[in-house]
């Protein structure tokens, strides 16, 4: 039995993004806080997810700088990719944020941290190696890591997930990507422009939770830089040959092929970490899904809280930063605030990029029938997207017929970017009129918002009504 012990207001288990933000704000304002977490500080958005791939894929859109600049006058070689010198400046990138997120900073912030994994003794105790931590309130922060695939062979063979693809210094002559998501299609594209041969086996359709007049864009793009995409994809079994080369046997309708590849990336989904938490002791809640928390982020035990990948639903690092500030307000000063989901956006970081925030056209049909309106610009009709030669991609908004915005997206150059005043527009429960009628600088990417939102005028606008009343009215200027 444990012997030492410690009590505290708050212990936060899991240094992720969420629980970082919990432990960093708590302390910051008067909380006695205490940290858990048994791997590497910064979690899997800093070590293994976002960081670290959003590297990667700046270093290949350095490589592939050349591909289309003919167009533009400007030809040469295509560079030398060292692929273990792209790795280490992940690894640079890495290191140069992880001091923010060290357990040095957060003990000068007067955070406790113990280094270790957390199991739950009871309902209110929680025990990390030989130290037991009672706290007034706990907030399970744990996040999620890659799902395994019940494939014969997988286990035997080696594969590659998030957690080591950038450990990994050998480039793979052709890397064979099993998952057509947000991360299979990045990572997928990235070593496509890094010279690698790719193959993205799908069970169903790539980027499937997207507005498919988005994403054909996008999917069409990275087919045109040649990944080789196969939708609807069964994998009977992958076995490794002599030389070192991995088979995988797909089965398609009885008939059977074989692809070759030299490295296999598991993406194809993410589970919540749970296991090592011993959730039953405490009286929490939960399923293959992830904890099961309330509007207001509490489990089962009042007393404790989920935040961020581990409590189920939208896995985003900004998802797990907006959980942390909703429960700081339910635990310090006993505000019942709830998660409102309404403003989240997401965005799949290909190129071109594809973001959304709010409703697709899809579940606003369901949810108000016909009474919506679609309004849609092509970048093909910006001056900035022509002048950059980068025409491909469109924006969509989602309206009621009276003007109240529910939902948009953009594919397309810095669509990341360019979602931001559709997400501010909708918390602010602003109305289309707001995103057509401000000054936009020209000439810029910006104008593409502007000029959608505008297009829900435009048919009462340049109607027969609009000229009769014009033409009347014109008959007493002098």
């Amino acid at each position: 039995m444990p012997k030492n012990s410690i009590k505290t207001d708050i212990c936060v288990v899991g240094a992720g993004s969420g629980g970082l933000s919990v432990a960093a704000g708590a302390v910051q304002m008067g909380a006695r806080v205490v940290l858990v977490e048994g791997g590497k500080m910064g979690g899997d958005c800093l070590n293994y997810g976002c960081v670290p791939s959003k590297a990667l894929i700046a270093a290949a859109k350095k490589a592939s700088a050349l591909d289309h600049s003919a167009e533009f006058g400007v030809t040469g070689d295509r560079p030398n990719v060292d692929y273990a010198a792209v790795m280490d400046h992940v690894a640079g990138i890495i290191a140069g944020i992880a001091p923010h997120d060290s357990v040095e900073r957060f003990e000068e912030l007067g955070v406790t941290v113990f280094e270790g994994y957390g199991r739950f003794l009871n309902d209110h105790q929680l025990v990390v190696g030989d130290q037991v931590i009672e706290a007034k309130r706990f907030v399970i922060a744990t996040g999620s890591s890659a799902a395994t695939l019940p494939i014969e062979g997988l286990e035997d063979c080696g594969y590659l997930t998030n957690e080591t693809l950038f450990e990994n210094r050998e480039k793979p002559s052709h890397l064979v990507v099993i998952g057509g998501g947000p991360i299979g299609m990045e990572m997928a594209q990235a070593h496509r422009r890094l010279g690698c041969a790719v193959t993205v086996l799908e069970a169903f359709s790539v980027l499937a939770k997207d507005d498919p007049d988005l994403t054909k864009v996008a999917i069409d793009a990275i087919k045109g830089e040649g990944v080789d995409i196969r939708e609807g994809a069964k994998i009977a079994k992958i076995s490794r040959k002599p030389d070192g080369s991995i088979d995988i046997e797909l089965d398609q309708d009885g008939a059977v092929e074989i692809i070759t590849g030299s490295h296999i990336l598991v993406a194809a989904g993410r589970k919540p970490n749970l296991d090592k938490l011993n959730l039953d002791a405490a009286g929490i809640s939960y399923s293959r899904f992830g904890i099961e928390v309330d509007a207001r982020l509490r489990t089962s035990n009042k007393k404790i809280f989920a935040i961020g990948d581990v409590a189920g639903g939208l896995q985003f690092t900004h998802v797990a930063g907006y959980h942390a500030g909703i429960v700081i307000r339910n635990i310090l000063f006993r505000l019942p605030a709830k998660v409102n989901y309404s403003a989240v956006p997401w965005v799949t970081y290909t190129d071109p990029e594809v973001a959304n925030v709010g409703i697709s056209e899809a579940a606003a049909r369901e949810k108000y029938g016909d009474d919506i309106r679609v309004l849609t610009f092509n970048y093909a009709e910006n001056d900035r997207a022509r002048a950059e030669r980068r025409e491909e991609g469109m924006v969509k908004a989602i309206t009621t017929k009276k003007g109240k915005i529910l939902g948009a997206g953009i594919v397309g150059m810095q669509a990341g970017e360019l979602i931001h005043p559709w997400t501010l527009a909708i918390t602010g429960k602003l109305k289309i009129s707001s995103m057509a009628s401000f000054i936009a600088p020209y000439p810029t990417l910006g104008e593409v918002n502007k000029r959608a939102a505008g297009s829900f005028y435009t048919p009462s606008l340049f109607s027969e009504k609009t000229r009769k009343i014009v033409r009347f009215l014109l008959r007493f200027m002098w």
